[in-house]
Formats: structure tokens, C-alpha cells, sequence
């Protein structure tokens, strides 16, 4: 029972420092945040499918992330949760096409109405349709496209997150 909770917190903690990684690769191009977003951490968000650990990392990290990047606090929080119910949405998934649907649908539901509330002064339906393109565009590119290139890649291997019993 010990070796399975250890098991589940450090793998957490493993995927919250990816996250944390890639989306500040990400942040040091410019490309983490504003109305245009490719965080390449959101790559992860397919991590779920294989394990239940990958749900608290990917916000975590997200978290982490936001904070250190300097986001305003309705931002960290609800740019997070965002995460936090695509990535648990995503684990629930039983066709591995639709895993990155849910981190996309979340992200660009709330985060064009962070970015509009918390960072624009122009508040407009153009504004708000505008930013939300440029996050759909982000999420797909980087939830879909690299998260599914990174799920495929782990389906052939998936036995490596299986536990085994002693």
C-alpha cells in the first residue's frame, strides 16, 4: 500500500515538472501566454489516459507555472482549473482520439475570459472572439497535435504504466 502511494506522488510530482519545464520553453519564445498561447506543457494533458497520478501534476504544475511567470491570481486559479478538469475529464476518456478534447473544450472556454477580464482593457465581442480563436488555436496545437503525438508514442509502450503485483 506505501509503495503505491509513493508511486502515485512522485509520479504527480514527475509530470508537475514537465509541465513546468516545457511551459516555461514555451514562455522563454514568448509563446506561454497572452491571446496567442502553445504552451508545450499542455502536450502532457494526454498523460491521464495511461495514469490517474498525471491529474494533480498537470495542475500543479500548471500552478507552478502560472506563478512563476508572473499571471495574475485569477488567472493561476482559474487558468488551473481549467487544467484540472481537462486532465480529469481526459482520464475518464475510453477512445484515444477524444483524450486532448477535453483540455482543449476547458482552456477555451475559460481562458479567453481570463485573458479578456484580466489583461485587456478593451472588452468587446471582436476582442473576446478574437482571443478565444487564437486559445482554440494554441489548444489544438499544442493539446492535440503534440498530445497526441505523445499519446501514440506511449500506447505502444502502455505496459510501463501498469503496476505490478508483488
Amino acid at each position: 500500500m506505501k509503495n503505491s502511494k509513493a508511486l502515485y506522488l512522485t509520479q504527480a510530482a514527475l509530470v508537475a515538472a514537465m509541465y513546468f519545464v516545457l511551459t516555461w520553453l514555451s514562455n522563454f519564445v514568448g509563446l506561454a501566454s497572452g491571446a496567442v498561447q502553445l504552451r508545450l506543457g499542455e502536450a502532457l494533458c494526454v498523460l491521464p489516459f495511461f495514469m490517474p497520478a498525471a491529474v494533480p501534476g498537470l495542475f500543479v504544475g500548471c500552478i507552478i507555472s502560472n506563478l512563476t511567470m508572473g499571471s495574475v491570481i485569477f488567472d493561476t486559479v482559474f487558468g488551473s482549473l481549467a487544467t484540472l478538469v481537462g486532465a480529469f475529464v481526459a482520464g475518464k476518456a475510453k477512445n484515444k482520439w477524444l483524450v486532448p478534447l477535453p483540455t482543449v473544450l476547458a482552456n477555451t472556454v475559460v481562458v479567453p475570459l481570463v485573458i479578456l477580464f484580466c489583461y485587456t482593457e478593451v472588452r468587446s465581442l471582436g476582442v473576446y472572439l478574437t482571443i478565444t480563436a487564437g486559445v482554440f488555436a494554441g489548444e489544438v496545437l499544442s493539446a492535440y497535435a503534440l498530445g497526441m503525438v505523445l499519446l501514440l508514442a506511449l500506447d505502444k509502450h502502455k505496459e510501463i504504466f501498469q503496476q505490478k503485483k508483488r
